[in-house]
């Protein structure tokens, strides 16, 4: 069963107990869109999105409950999620978007 939460998510329960969790970011410019993550050991597995017709690039993640870090590789330049207001600095002078999975 989905269910809307208030950060412009959809999370769907899986049987191992992670969350499918939808990420989307409007960029209809951009050629190429990545998740990165703690979840993906940053760049080294980056999620590809897909884009749609009006812009829009998404992605379906099963995450583990708990606090995840992310930010988005737009054309190879790091953007964080604008529907997102959880942050946290990280080690480059940047802020990490935070994804709270219960």
């Amino acid at each position: 069963m989905a269910k809307k939460t208030t950060d412009n998510s959809s999370e769907i329960e899986s049987a191992n107990g992670k969350r499918k969790e939808a990420f989307t970011i409007f960029a209809p410019a951009a050629g190429d869109v990545q998740l990165v993550g703690d979840f993906t050991s940053w760049e080294e597995k980056p999620i590809k999105l897909k884009r749609s017709k009006d812009g829009t690039w998404k992605a379906t993640v099963p995450l583990e409950p708990g606090a995840h870090e992310y930010r988005y590789l737009v054309d190879g330049q790091w953007i964080n999620d604008p529907e997102c207001s959880d942050t946290r600095p990280n080690a480059f002078g940047q802020q990490n978007c935070i994804r709270k999975v219960k």
